[in-house]
């Protein structure tokens, strides 16, 4: 008798171990989060020259002209030009204000065969910012900006093949110098690897030709922190692959058409959610408060992926190809790419057409470009217009930009 009774227990007891373990239920509720990646001082992702804006934002692989610096100082190696000097202008949100804008100010200089010079002077500002404390006091004007400084040096490792290296010096003046004890610029520094490859010319059945190839690692450098104890923000670090070739078919028409792609190499955001665990006192599998227990609530519950803001910079390059919560797809997703072409008439008018393509759930841009060049003795205009082709307005659409360039020295090296 006793046996059934402590067996009947024993049921009766595990029955309502079951009942409990059945109403806790965990519910996890993912955030609309696609995954964009970011970093500081995004501004150095713009194109701040015509040639290479009308390209689609290209220029790791194109034949070389003084902006060089700005996507692969290599190509100075391999310049027919002696040195040069270039200027750009690029308005920003030119459709909201008028005082947003990239400016550059670029010097580079073939020393001999074997190797070349750059610099360059890089400046965004984002325009006038009005304090007013009442209607008395005079209005006090600041203007927040970034700027990066930078030389490089290349060299000829073959006829065919050169190598560069580039250091960067970078300042980002966000903060206003209002009510801000710790109001100082946030800088950092960084570096370019790049290579470029281009062959002799070379004929073919009804024309001539040749190859270019090239790759850079850009920004590669310290994460910063833009005030005291705030977080700490990747560079962007990217990694540019491009090629490309040369219909060479008479003395007065070229053909260029170029191929790149581009990667961040900054870890990839996870994916982030709410998870609550409670009582489903009234079994429908949701958490309705007043009537389930709630037990715990976490709001900023890393659903897949791992949290990146520990690691450094160089762990962060590595990572940022084996960590999209998406796996192999999503990383995929992560390269961008443009395509450009340019038609080139006695060397004097250039003729442009781009296209720039990045997915939708790592930001969505999607434009055409096209643009024109003019060469009148030592001086070079170079002219690009943007057309957006995304639901997400670009602040570069309809947006002019220009570059001139002084050559010094043209025509003093023979490559082809």
């Amino acid at each position: 008798m006793k046996y059934k009774i402590l067996m009947a227990f024993i049921f009766l007891f595990s029955l309502a171990l079951s009942h409990k373990a059945k109403a806790q239920t965990e519910v996890i509720r993912p955030f609309q989060d696609s995954r964009v990646i970011t970093t500081g001082v995004p501004f150095l992702l713009i194109a701040p020259d015509a040639r290479a804006a009308s390209l689609g934002d290209m220029g790791v692989a194109t034949s070389t002209d003084a902006f060089s610096q700005q996507w692969n100082s290599s190509k100075y190696v391999m310049s027919t030009t002696k040195s040069g000097v270039a200027v750009s202008y690029t308005p920003y949100l030119s459709q909201l204000v008028r005082d947003i804008f990239l400016g550059s100010v670029t010097y580079f200089n073939r020393i001999n065969e074997q190797s070349a010079v750059g610099a360059s002077f890089k400046y965004f500002s984002l325009g006038d910012i009005e304090f007013v404390q009442d209607e008395f006091s005079e209005a006090l004007v600041q203007r927040p900006n970034e700027f990066t400084f930078d030389v490089s040096y290349g060299l000829r490792l073959s006829d065919e093949f050169a190598l560069s290296v580039a250091m960067r010096y970078l300042s980002s003046d966000l903060k206003l110098q209002i009510g801000d004890t710790d109001a100082s610029a946030a800088s950092t520094f960084g570096v370019d690897i790049s290579g470029f490859y281009q062959t002799e010319e070379k004929a073919y059945n009804t024309f001539n030709g040749r190859w270019r190839g090239g790759f850079a690692i850009q920004n590669l450098g310290p994460k910063f922190r833009y005030d005291e104890g705030g977080v700490e923000n990747f560079q962007p670090t990217n990694l540019r692959l491009g090629g490309g070739f040369d219909f060479i078919f008479d003395d007065f028409n070229k053909l260029g058409v170029t191929a790149e792609l581009n990667k961040l190499l900054v870890p990839t955001p996870p994916v982030r959610g709410e998870r609550i665990v409670f009582d489903d006192l009234d079994n429908n599998g949701t958490f309705d408060p007043g009537v389930d227990n709630l037990i715990s609530r976490d709001q900023d519950y890393i659903i897949e992926g791992k949290e990146n803001r520990d690691v450094n910079f160089i762990s962060g390059v590595f990572q940022s190809f084996g960590d999209a919560p998406g796996g192999g797809s999503e990383e995929l997703q992560e390269f961008t790419y443009a395509l450009g072409a340019e038609y080139l008439y006695q060397d004097s008018f250039a003729f442009r057409l781009g296209y720039f393509n990045e997915h939708e759930t790592k930001g969505a841009r999607k434009f055409f470009a096209l643009g024109a060049g003019f060469k009148y003795n030592v001086l070079n205009i170079d002219l690009s217009y943007l057309f957006s082709a995304s639901q997400v307005q670009s602040p570069l659409e309809s947006t002019l930009r220009f570059s001139l360039t002084f050559n010094l020295g043209a025509g003093t090296y023979e490559e082809y």
